[in-house]
């Protein structure tokens, strides 16, 4: 992660969420002040984000390329 984080275990396991339109929807969730662990990554398979529930889970965000 960008603030030095590495994988441990039992705190990087993690539910998917597949979203429409993840960079609004990012934006919108930032304005709530929702804390993300990265920012949006794009690859060929789409983008996603980790979100941080109010525990510190990880919740990945992901928007399939079209």
């Amino acid at each position: 992660m960008p603030d030095g984080r590495r994988p441990e275990p039992g705190g990087w396991n993690r539910l998917v969420l597949e979203v429409d339109d993840l960079p609004s929807r990012v934006a919108k969730m930032k304005r709530e002040g929702m804390h993300f662990r990265n920012v949006v990554v794009e690859g060929p398979g789409g983008k996603q984000i980790l979100l941080e529930d109010p525990d510190g889970n990880p919740v990945e965000l992901f928007e399939p390329a079209s």
